[in-house]
C-alpha cells in the first residue's frame, strides 16, 4: 500500500479532547498506553489522586517521589486512604476515565497497555475498530507492527508492572517486525532520564537486545514524559519517544 500515514500517541493521561482528533488525516492510530491520569507532575490539581484528596496532598506526594523518598510517599498515602475502600474508589475513577477515552479512539486504532493501565477493564470499553495487542503483531499498510504493553517492576508500584522474564518472553514472541511498539523504552540512559521528574525510569534490556538482533525500522515507545533524548538511532533502528501526548496533544506521524 502506497502513501500510508500512521499517527502514534502514548501517555494520553486523560487527554480525551485531543485524542478524539489524533487520528485526523491518518490511516490508523497507534496508542502505546497510559490512558489513565492518576497524578499530573506538572499540574497537581489534575488526576484521580487530587480529585480524591486535593491538590495540596498531590503536591506532597510529588515532592516525596521526586526526592526518591518512596517509602515516605507510600506512608503518607496510607494515612489518606485510611477508612476508604481504596480498590473500589480507584476502579470507579478509572472506569470513568476509560469510558471517555475509549469513546474518543478513532477507527481503526491499535492499542497496547501502559504501566498505569488496568488491562482487565479494557475488554469492557474497547469498541469495534479498536484492536488491543500485547505480545502480538499485526500488519498495517503492508508493514508488520509488534506490540508489547506494560512496564517493569519499579518503586512506583503502578498497576501493570510485570516480571522481567515475562516481559522478555513477550518481546521474544514477536520475532522480526518492521515497527516495534512498546510502552517503555529500551535500556538506553538518554532515553530513560526524565528531566522534570529528575529520575531514570525503567527501561528494558530485553527490548534493547531485540532491537540489536532483529533490527526493526522503528522502535516506538513513551513512558518517559520529558526525556533527555526524544529520538536516537540504535544500530539500524530509529528509536522514537512518542509521548507525552497529555501535554502536547499532538500525535507523532509515521509515513511510507
Amino acid at each position: 500500500m502506497a502513501g500510508t500515514r500512521i499517527h502514534v500517541v502514548s501517555d494520553v493521561h486523560g487527554n480525551a479532547k485531543d485524542l478524539a482528533r489524533a487520528g485526523e488525516g491518518a490511516d490508523a492510530l497507534v496508542c502505546l498506553g497510559d490512558l489513565v491520569l492518576f497524578l499530573d507532575y506538572r499540574d497537581h490539581s489534575r488526576g484521580i489522586f487530587p480529585d480524591l484528596f486535593g491538590a495540596e496532598a498531590a503536591t506532597r506526594v510529588v515532592e516525596l517521589r521526586t526526592a526518591r523518598r518512596f517509602e515516605e510517599a507510600r506512608a503518607f498515602q496510607r494515612t489518606l486512604w485510611a477508612g476508604i475502600d481504596r480498590e473500589s474508589a480507584l476502579e470507579a475513577a478509572v472506569r470513568r476515565q476509560y469510558a471517555e477515552l475509549f469513546a474518543a479512539f478513532p477507527t481503526p486504532t491499535y492499542a497496547t497497555y501502559g504501566n498505569v493501565d488496568v488491562p482487565r477493564l479494557w475488554p469492557e470499553y474497547a469498541r469495534p475498530g479498536t484492536t488491543v495487542l500485547d505480545g502480538t503483531r499485526t500488519e498495517i499498510g503492508g508493514r508488520v507492527f509488534g506490540f508489547v504493553g506494560g512496564g517493569l517492576p519499579s518503586p512506583m508500584r503502578t498497576p501493570y508492572e510485570i516480571p522481567e522474564e515475562e516481559y522478555a518472553a513477550k518481546i521474544e514472541a514477536l520475532g522480526e517486525v518492521d515497527v516495534l511498539c512498546t510502552h517503555i523504552p529500551p535500556q538506553v540512559p538518554e532515553l530513560l532520564y526524565d528531566t522534570v521528574a529528575r529520575r531514570f525510569e525503567r527501561g528494558s534490556s530485553a527490548l534493547l537486545d531485540a532491537i540489536h538482533r532483529t533490527r526493526p525500522r522503528y522502535a516506538l515507545f513513551g513512558h518517559v514524559h520529558q526525556p533527555l533524548a526524544r529520538r536516537m538511532r540504535v544500530g539500524a533502528t530509529e528509536c522514537v519517544n512518542v509521548g507525552h501526548f497529555a501535554s502536547t496533544g499532538k500525535p507523532w506521524a509515521l509515513t511510507w
